[in-house]
């Protein structure tokens, strides 16, 4: 005789809220910054490393834009002004 039953699991789901929604940060290609310069100021604005960096900057050139970091916007608008004061087009969306 064969019996089969079914278990039934509780699982809790922590979720983190925010007051804040998430936004992105995002750079834009053009025809000025060197790819060095790009990725120095995404290692040092954005906390990237030097491989993530190169990444992204490739991203920019090829696709035109690249979304460079996640968070919210009180976290993400002093890079975004960093950012641009490198002379690097960018803003948080």
């Amino acid at each position: 005789m064969n019996f089969s039953y079914q278990e039934e699991e509780l699982v809790e789901v922590l979720e983190k809220t925010t007051d804040e929604e998430l936004c992105d940060l995002v750079v834009f290609n053009d025809d000025f910054n060197t790819f060095e310069h790009v990725i120095n100021i995404l290692i040092k604005v954005c906390k990237h490393s030097a491989e993530q960096a190169e990444q992204c900057t490739m991203l920019i050139h090829y696709k035109g834009k690249c979304t460079v970091k996640n968070g919210s916007f009180t976290e993400l608008k002093p890079m975004c002004e960093s950012i641009l004061s490198a002379g690097i087009t960018a803003t948080v969306l």
